[in-house]
């Protein structure tokens, strides 16, 4: 089972008075500066504002939010190394929602050469 450590970008651990239906009515996420954009398929009207949780018999931390994912494009940067075919000067290219059978991966990273990728698929980012 997991457990939420941010909603709506508020730490769901701080020892603040947190006025949470306040929050969860608001459906603001920080991120995006607006509101969230993760909706619940059973009802797109209410967003899910889960940013991040602890998750695992080790109860490691996991950001699971793309928006926050996204901040400074950090996420894209630190993962350049698994591009086993990039090369300095390469292009790089954030390829958002891509269809896949049973759902959908939300960003590829992918390294080309004058607009064609070296190879088909390089890696994939994906969230929970």
């Amino acid at each position: 089972m997991s457990k939420i450590l941010e909603l709506y970008g508020m730490s769901t651990c701080s020892d603040q008075e947190v006025a949470w239906m306040s929050v969860s009515s608001s459906q603001f996420c920080p991120y995006l500066n607006r509101q969230c954009e993760k909706t619940r398929k059973s009802n797109p009207e209410i967003t899910i504002g889960t940013c991040s949780v602890e998750y695992g018999r080790e109860r490691k931390q996991l950001m699971i939010c793309p928006y926050r994912l996204l901040e400074r494009n950090q996420v894209f940067l630190d993962c350049i190394h698994l591009l086993t075919l990039h090369e300095p000067g390469n292009e790089l290219h954030i390829v958002p929602e891509v269809g896949i059978p049973g759902g959908s991966v939300d960003y590829f990273l992918v390294s080309a050469v004058d607009g064609q990728a070296s190879i088909t698929l390089e890696r994939s980012l994906t969230t929970a």
